[in-house]
């Protein structure tokens, strides 16, 4: 392979030039109440060639490895051709140039358990589900492993083979008393280990728990109040609110996204750091390189409250002067890698969460989170449950908590940085330019929120 793509890149007329090839081998099982819904194993192969010529790219994509050549040709074509146009000096910002291969480091992998095996484990989930309560009326179970290789080569010399493991499943029960519908579960990831889906009885059957009882739980009333967030909720926030502010090829192409993103300036109080990390083991987000040969490293976002990094493709870097994150990343071969977080977390703080509650006369702890919406600025997260704090002390639980605000406002007013940092790696996806969903995660401990707008009942 690796004399293969030498020998195509020798052919590029372009100012760079890099060849991806991708070989995924997947399962995918998904119950929706009793019916097994679906059941696949497939293999997906194909690759591309990105050529980049006064500042164009040309961009090809393939399922076949013959007349390569050919396809590196094709896209210096059209690089050439968006570049006669754009007439502009092709940016790259020097790296190092690599050879290497690298193995997954897994403890379990799952092409080592049986299809059979896989089916009745997550039947069984499944099952536990659906016999808990007649209250709980459906079900939804998810699961999906990749077995993947990447190959890639450069114009520049750089050839990484890499070998990855992507793991995740999704287990959730669906709750219905007349017109109410609610819904709680648990969702698990890695990149490592067949293991994480492994031992969920205890876990599924609290959120089966859980979701019965949210039904007669009342909504929150709307208004402002002291939030405390947990580490799965809070870790939510800071990829969607501030990860994505932080992806710097929007903010080459965003004037006011440069103006607000400017390094130097405070967002918060010396209590909060954020940082962006591909070097967590074990994490979905976890990685040796990015889809440009860039190796992965950590970022510091935000040190001690103050703006002083984000993450950069190769180009991002060249057009601001500053270097390369390894945050280059497709969704597969079908897609040019665009810049995306990998594991974006809030640094560990020191306080108690015993501590946060104590001096809330009236306030929210939300948990867990079922996604949102940002615009800018501004943010809409909803919460899967929550739970109301009066006089320092856990109350009643409640449902249909939603978080809306200013992200830059919220970040100015955290007050309290929990001691109890976690990683969360669920299922999901990032989802940005329609590659979606890209496997990240994300870390945080606790975190207090002062002057938080809750949307609920009046």
């Amino acid at each position: 392979m690796k004399e293969l793509i030498s020998r195509a890149l020798a052919v590029s007329t372009a100012d760079y030039c890099e060849i991806r090839i991708e070989e995924t081998h997947q399962t995918s099982i998904v119950y929706r109440g009793r019916n097994l819904d679906d059941l696949a194993q497939s293999l997906r192969y194909g690759g591309n060639v990105r050529a980049l010529k006064d500042g164009g790219w040309g961009f090809v994509s393939f399922n076949s490895l013959e007349n390569l050549e050919t396809k590196v040709q094709l896209a210096c074509e059209q690089a050439a051709a968006i570049g006669a146009v754009k007439q502009e000096v092709s940016q790259m910002a020097a790296v190092p140039v690599v050879v290497q291969e690298i193995a997954a480091a897994v403890v379990l992998h799952p092409r080592d358990v049986s299809l059979e095996d896989k089916v009745d484990l997550f039947s069984r989930y499944n099952d536990l589900i659906l016999d808990f309560h007649p209250a709980i009326t459906s079900s939804l179970v998810r699961y999906f492993d990749r077995d993947i290789k990447l190959y890639f080569g450069n114009s520049e010399g750089t050839y990484v083979r890499q070998e990855k493991v992507d793991i995740g499943c999704g287990l959730r029960a669906i709750a219905t008393s007349g017109d109410i519908t609610v819904q709680e579960g648990v969702s698990t990831g890695s990149n490592s280990d067949f293991g994480c889906v492994i031992g969920k009885e205890d876990e599924l059957q609290k959120a089966c728990q859980l979701a019965v009882n949210l039904l007669s739980a009342p909504t929150v009333k709307g208004g402002e109040y002291a939030v405390i967030l947990d580490p799965h909720m809070a870790g939510l926030f800071v990829h969607e609110a501030f990860g994505h502010l932080s992806e710097a090829d929007d903010i080459t192409e965003n004037e006011e996204l440069r103006n607000i993103m400017t390094l130097g300036k405070r967002f918060g109080r010396d209590i909060l750091s954020i940082y962006d990390t591909g070097l967590d083991p074990g994490n979905r987000g976890a990685l040796a390189y990015d889809d440009e040969g860039v190796a992965a490293e950590k970022t510091d976002l935000v040190k001690e409250g103050v703006l002083v990094g984000r993450l950069h493709s190769r180009q991002s870097a060249a057009k601001m002067g500053e270097k390369p994150t390894g945050s280059a990343r497709a969704l597969d071969y079908r897609y040019a890698p665009i810049v995306r977080m990998r594991t974006t977390c809030i640094a560990k703080g020191e306080t108690p969460f015993a501590e946060m509650l104590k001096d809330i006369e009236l306030g929210v702890y939300a948990v867990g989170g079922y996604g949102g919406e940002t615009n800018g600025e501004m943010f809409t997260f909803t919460a899967s449950h929550g739970f109301m704090i009066r006089q320092g002390q856990i109350a009643e639980l409640v449902k249909d908590v939603t978080l809306t605000g200013n992200v830059f406002t919220t970040l100015a007013n955290i007050d309290m940085i929990g001691d109890d940092f976690t990683y969360d790696d669920n299922a999901g996806g990032c989802g940005k330019g329609y590659q979606s969903p890209l496997a990240t995660s994300a870390g945080s401990p606790h975190i207090r929120i002062q002057k938080v707008v809750i949307g609920g009942a009046s």
